[in-house]
């Protein structure tokens, strides 16, 4: 699964990694981001313009907004079958912008698990493969939320965790933000939900401070 990850980069420097759409001019970096939270994504509404989605999928149909909390992943291996995700994977992708993630590691003979952050070689953000809906509440108001897709774990991945998300290939950025409808063939975009190579990422354990939700800081990054 993917429980918390990061955005610590300024405006600028998405705009320089993602010339080809539009960010708010400012926003404040987020050093432990958790479910239930703001999470800054691009929706593929033909606009190309990123937005805040709370984290936690709550499907237009839902009675009971609760159910976010069961649906901050969506697994790769069912999305074109699942009930909650099946439509969004047809109608409504997005990318989730990150510049990197935690993921907890058991230890044989410890009870608690180490945490590691993980990121990318270069050190440049990039992008989770997600779904996006609008949920109405019952006083009107709409809530814009997401969910992160998930797959098997790579070389890397694999010694800390069994499952990662799905990190999208700048190339295939177009291709899942195509807003055109999936109804009749969304198989075509099975192809990239894959995991990501293992050789373009890195690894290092952190304190575990970052278990906390309440601690949003740069200490949550420093290598333990």
């Amino acid at each position: 699964m993917c429980g918390r990850f990061t955005l610590t980069v300024d405006p600028a420097e998405l705009k320089d990694a993602f010339g080809d759409y539009i960010f708010p001019n400012k926003f404040s970096p987020r050093f432990n981001i958790a479910p239930s939270q703001p999470v800054l994504a691009i929706p593929n509404d033909g606009k190309n313009t990123a937005d805040f989605f709370l984290w936690g999928l709550i499907p237009s149909w839902s009675k009971d907004p609760s159910i976010a909390n069961k649906l901050i992943n969506a697994r790769g291996e069912t999305i074109a079958e699942k009930p909650s995700f099946r439509g969004g994977f047809k109608y409504k992708r997005c990318l989730i912008l990150t510049d990197g993630f935690y993921e907890w590691k058991a230890v044989q003979g410890e009870k608690t698990k180490t945490p590691y952050f993980i990121h990318m070689k270069d050190g440049n953000p990039f992008a989770f493969a997600g779904l996006w809906d609008e949920w109405q509440s019952p006083d009107g108001g709409v809530l814009r939320t997401c969910t992160i897709i998930t797959t098997e774990p790579n070389e890397l991945m694999s010694t800390l965790h069994n499952r990662m998300p799905v990190i999208l290939d700048r190339a295939d950025y177009s291709q899942w933000l195509d807003p055109a409808p999936r109804a009749k063939h969304p198989e075509s975009l099975l192809p990239l939900i894959r995991s990501f190579p293992a050789d373009k990422m890195s690894a290092y354990p952190v304190s575990t401070m970052v278990n906390s939700p309440g601690n949003d800081r740069a200490e949550c990054l420093l290598p333990a």
